[in-house]
């Protein structure tokens, strides 16, 4: 059913990483509503937005790290760079 993707640890980790940010999400939305303000990003954002626009971000950045590193490298650094990415949206963006 899912073989047409090439399952590594880091692809799993890095899917089961937004599933457990969605679902956190909804919680926190659900016990505390969330108000927009302006970080660095150029508009009023929520944390959805923020979350959205830092998924996008991660997503990007795994591909580019894909596409650049060599065939049998480590995915590790393209992984933790992205979260870095992720984490720093989500707090000042």
């Amino acid at each position: 059913m899912i073989t047409w993707m090439y399952w590594t640890p880091e692809v799993a980790i890095f899917f089961g990483c937004i599933v457990l940010m969605l679902a956190g999400m909804t919680v926190w939305e659900i016990r505390s509503p969330t108000s927009e303000h302006k970080g660095f990003l150029p508009i009023a954002t929520t944390r959805g937005d923020r979350l959205f626009i830092g998924l996008l971000s991660a997503a990007y950045i795994n591909l580019a790290w894909i596409g650049i590193s060599a065939e049998n490298a480590n995915a590790w650094p393209g992984f933790a760079v992205s979260m870095l990415v992720l984490v720093l949206i989500m707090w000042k963006g």
